[in-house]
């Protein structure tokens, strides 16, 4: 999982890791300021703000100690103490921002999350909040030996190439899937209609295509449902009903029921299986299992943004706020400049 990033940032890292708590079951860093991007954040990654994400065995025990070490990081919220911070941040994606936090001369943004919500997030999608930034090139920092959370980020890397496959033709590029996989969780997302870049997925994808393929070629390798001409930058999938029936099955649990719930009518009740090879011999079949992903997307992220408030404060988040606009706009005027 761990991967290069495109300097040599793994001590930068590290000392920004120094500062919190140690009990991480996994800490990455994302985003813009790791990996280089396209479009308005180009050429810029020492200004871009550090993303980073922590998973925790124990909320409750974690944000006692970061309260007690870094106080200064937290809202309002920070009087009612770790416990009820924990509560809040059970809630949309099950992950609590810290953002706009000065580190050692860089602003970062911190989400802590529950090892056992993550790895919920990673085998089922409840939320593909965290776990799909985890389907696109992260740095790992630190990892624990555990082995569900091993095994759960491998599935999750899976799901997004049966989700893809679903939703592509029979031939395509390598950039091709992996653009879709990138996209898988911004469907829905309405910040992408306010607040982001629109052409964020490619700007992510055509910079990072090598970091993309280390994450991805040996799954692809081992698929049997794709022949993989990797020196050619070319797949071809089986698209027949049968095919697309065994990628539904292989979906995680919470896509399944989504797609159930827009193809069966109400009162109707019929089993997963007999819905799900209906939709395989559906001509509209990757459309239904994009329609699933935006549902889930949509009502993680609309409550994870109202969450923020909370989290951030009104100042911080109307900075934070302020500084996504302003990279949208700035993108889209490049595009019709």
């Amino acid at each position: 999982m761990a991967l290069p990033v495109l300097s040599s940032s793994g001590v930068k890292f590290r000392r920004v890791l120094a500062h919190f708590p140690q009990e991480l079951s996994l800490a990455f860093a994302y985003g813009s300021g790791v990996f280089r991007q396209a479009g308005p954040s180009a050429g810029h990654s020492e200004n871009n703000m550090l993303d980073f994400v922590f998973a925790v065995d124990d909320a409750v025990t974690w944000h006692m100690m970061n309260l007690l070490k870094n106080k200064s990081h937290y809202s309002f919220l920070k009087v009612f103490g770790p416990k009820q911070i924990s509560n809040i941040q059970s809630y949309g994606a099950g992950i609590y921002y810290n953002t706009l936090v000065p580190c050692n001369g860089r602003m970062i943004k911190y989400g802590v999350i529950s090892t056992d919500a993550l790895i919920d997030d990673l085998l089922h999608w409840r939320t593909l909040y965290v776990a799909g930034r985890l389907q696109k090139p992260v740095k790992i920092l630190t990892q624990n030996e555990n082995g569900k959370l091993q095994a759960a980020l491998i599935s999750n890397l899976k799901s997004a190439v049966t989700a893809a496959f679903l939703m592509l033709p029979e031939s395509f590029s390598e950039e091709d899937l992996y653009m879709q996989i990138a996209g898988l969780s911004y469907s829905g997302d309405f910040r992408m209609i306010i607040g982001e870049d629109r052409s964020k997925v490619q700007n992510i994808v055509k910079p990072n295509v090598p970091y993309f393929q280390k994450l991805y070629s040996n799954i692809l390798q081992d698929c049997p449902q794709v022949v993989y001409k990797h020196h050619l930058g070319r797949l071809e999938i089986d698209k027949s009903p049968e095919g697309q029936f065994t990628q539904l099955m292989a979906l995680p649990k919470n896509l399944q029921q989504k797609i159930t719930s827009l193809v069966d009518p109400p009162g109707k009740n019929r089993d997963v299986e007999e819905i799900l090879l209906q939709v395989a011999h559906d001509p509209d079949c990757g459309l239904v299992v994009h329609q699933g992903i935006s549902g889930i997307v949509r009502s993680s992220s609309i409550v994870q943004s109202a969450k923020t408030i909370l989290t951030a404060g009104a100042k911080k988040s109307v900075t934070y706020s302020a500084k996504k606009l302003y990279k949208m706009t700035k993108g889209w005027l490049k595009k019709t400049s």
